[in-house]
């Protein structure tokens, strides 16, 4: 069964960082792309980062690009973002979610992926 759980949210100040942390099983780590979400309050659920397993390349939203890192540790069966130089538009619930077969590719639209974490919240003061 697959399972991703996330963690390493938390309450930070403008400009400081956080380092989230996405734990799967259930398939081979690796073969599947990894895409990390967000949501806001009465907002829809936004892609902010992706990892395409293969080539290991990186996809980032325009809002987040230059601030926000995607990496894996293959070992620990991880995958992380690292986000810096956060501000208050930042707030959300952060999750990590993949697809339901390998052979299906990693896109920004919500209703492609199958598997989600419980998600993690993320809060930045100004």
């Amino acid at each position: 069964r697959v399972q991703l759980m996330e963690s390493g949210g938390g309450s930070v100040q403008a400009g400081g960082s956080l380092r989230l942390s996405c734990i799967v099983s259930g398939y081979t780590f690796g073969s599947r792309c990894v895409a990390w979400f967000r949501q806001a309050p009465e907002r829809g659920r936004e892609a902010v980062a992706i990892m395409f397993m293969g080539n290991d390349g990186t996809w980032y939203a325009d809002a987040v690009k230059g601030r926000f890192t995607v990496t894996k540790n293959n070992l620990e069966r991880t995958m992380y973002l690292q986000m810096d130089s956060l501000n208050a538009a930042d707030t959300a619930t952060y999750y990590c979610s993949t697809t339901s077969h390998p052979s299906l590719g990693c896109t920004i639209a919500a209703d492609s992926y199958a598997y989600w974490g419980q998600g993690t919240q993320v809060t930045v003061s100004s």
